[in-house]
């Protein structure tokens, strides 16, 4: 039986809500934690290997970074990686032998995805999914 992968574009996600966004205003580490502890909760009810991915391109210097939750895995890009960059080669690896979900509003990245056999979930609907 294939495993089936919850890839999730973070801010994407805080992005697309409100009382996500109004937080990010104010707190962004709060807002990202916000998230994680929905994402973690929805995950720990579905079992799905769940990977959580924050966008740390512009970050001079960033060497990436890689937390582990359980079955939840939070990614911080590397300085020069995009969120979408990462997300697009994880797809590709995964998608040969596994299920893959990409949670993402990016038009583009839906289609780079889509393209290459994972499900695409807007960050809408994820986020009703969440009861947020």
């Amino acid at each position: 039986k294939k495993k089936h992968y919850l890839l999730i574009d973070g801010y994407n996600v805080i992005h697309q809500s409100r009382e996500l966004q109004e937080l990010a205003n104010m707190d962004l580490h709060g807002a990202r934690g916000k998230l994680l502890d929905l994402v973690e909760n929805y995950q720990g009810y579905h079992g799905d290997p769940t990977i959580v991915v924050f966008d740390a391109y512009q970050v001079k210097g960033n060497p990436g970074a890689v937390e582990r939750h359980g079955q939840l895995y939070v990614v911080y890009t590397k300085e020069a990686q995009t969120a979408d960059a990462y997300i697009e080669r994880t797809t590709h690896e995964l998608v040969r032998d596994n299920l893959v979900s990409v949670v993402t509003s990016d038009g583009a990245e839906q289609l780079i995805v889509a393209g290459q056999g994972a499900i695409r979930v807007t960050a809408q609907e994820f986020l009703s999914r969440l009861g947020v």
